[in-house]
């Protein structure tokens, strides 16, 4: 009679969002440690799978349904995969319903407090207390969900792998090209999903202007929709400042940040990015937690003012429970900033 074990095929659901996506490493990696043989699925939104493409524990990319034609040619595709295993990491509505779908043996939901959406969908329930994240990084939740099947969750920073292809491509852009072999590379990325979360503009062509003084010459990164933070911080500088403003795919962004020394920017997905593929680090944050959401690997520098804020900067705007609604980024000054990147720039590997 034979012993053959078969090897898991596990399917990871998380919808969005980059960071997120990004993050899911740590997860990733203990379950390939766990079972080396095991096949990794993860199930996004279409607009992010691209990123699990330089994830070398990922063995297939799925794409959440966004239509009924998809749904229909999903169902059938998730039981021709025989999964052992679906690890839903958003416990909503749909990724419940896919879960149950998947006719796996073992499903398991990731939920963060005590009522547990669609239950009936599920083999498993991994329920995470409300104050949890308090003191814990994010990826630490994440790997709460592989407590009900018995793998150990080993932290660690995500390790991303960018393309030759995309090496190739971001070195041929006009403004690397521009810069001479073996002149350091400051990268800046001045947008953030929520506009009350900026530093302001003026701000960032402070710092541009003393990095100048420096004898750097720093790149502005942004996309499409971040015209206008460029535009603002143009305006208040005496001569334009590099610019890589075209629309870029996710794994050219990662290749983008691996031709770099540092980054300034944001809490945000691109801060996470960067992070996974060892470029250094410097963060402004708003009101986040920083021990969530702090960016993994060493030598990161995360820049934030005292909480609670004192004095409030904007009294009638901010809703200090709401890390998406206040304005407390601004209270990091310039020299603070100028100070953090320069530290980057002479620090040693």
């Amino acid at each position: 009679m034979s012993t053959t074990k078969i090897a898991p095929r596990i399917l990871i659901i998380r919808r969005r969002y980059l960071g997120d996506i990004v993050l899911l490493g740590p997860v990733l990696k203990s379950l390939r440690n766990h079972w080396p043989e095991a096949k990794l699925a993860v199930m996004v939104d279409p607009a992010f799978a691209s990123i699990l493409s330089l994830n070398p524990d990922v063995d297939q990319t799925l794409l959440i349904p966004t239509n009924l034609t998809n749904w229909i040619r999903l169902i059938p595709a998730l039981r021709r995969a025989h999964f052992t295993h679906v690890l839903d990491l958003d416990n909503r509505p749909r990724t419940a319903l896919i879960t149950r779908f998947s006719g796996a043996p073992t499903r398991i939901a990731l939920h963060h407090g005590p009522e547990v959406r669609l239950p009936r969908c599920y083999t498993a329930h991994e329920i995470i207390e409300v104050d949890y994240l308090v003191n814990r990084h994010i990826t630490d939740f994440c790997g709460r969900i592989l407590r009900p099947i018995g793998v150990p969750f080993t932290p660690s920073a995500p390790k991303l792998v960018p393309r030759a292809e995309d090496i190739d491509f971001i070195r041929n852009l006009p403004a690397f090209a521009s810069i001479p072999v073996g002149t350091a590379k400051i990268l800046i990325h001045p947008g953030s999903r929520s506009p009350h979360r900026i530093w302001p503009p003026e701000r960032f062509a402070a710092v541009i202007t003393q990095l100048r003084n420096a004898n750097v010459s720093p790149i502005i990164v942004a996309g499409p929709g971040e015209k206008e933070v460029i535009r603002q911080i143009q305006s208040h500088l005496a001569s334009p400042a590099l610019t890589i403003d075209q629309r870029l795919t996710i794994p050219q962004l990662a290749a983008l940040f691996a031709n770099a020394n540092t980054l300034l920017c944001h809490d945000s997905g691109p801060m996470h990015l960067a992070a996974s593929v060892g470029t250094r680090i410097v963060a402004l944050f708003s009101s986040q937690n920083v021990a969530t959401w702090r960016p993994l690997g060493e030598k990161h520098l995360t820049l934030q003012a005292p909480m609670p804020c004192n004095p409030c900067l904007s009294p009638s705007f901010c809703v200090p429970s709401d890390s998406y609604h206040n304005h407390c980024v601004r209270h990091l000054s310039v020299n603070q900033v100028f100070a953090a990147v320069i530290q980057q720039l002479e620090s040693k590997d």
